[in-house]
């Protein structure tokens, strides 16, 4: 059960900002070559729903 929870961590906090920068890469990358599309939106528009570039920082103090 412990390991079933370490893994689903090891997702949450590798694969999901990796896979959200990935897309946000190939996103501008075909933005670079063949102008804006609907798929580069759709790319950055996934990339900011895993990983929005601009979250605010909570404060604790």
């Amino acid at each position: 059960m412990i390991q079933k929870r370490i893994a689903q961590w090891a997702v949450m906090a590798v694969a999901l900002p990796v896979a959200a920068a990935g897309a946000r890469r190939l996103s501008h990358t075909l933005e670079a070559r063949r102008g804006p599309s609907g798929l580069s939106r759709l790319l950055t528009k996934g990339a900011d729903m895993l990983r929005p570039q601009k979250a605010k920082r909570r404060r604790f103090f």
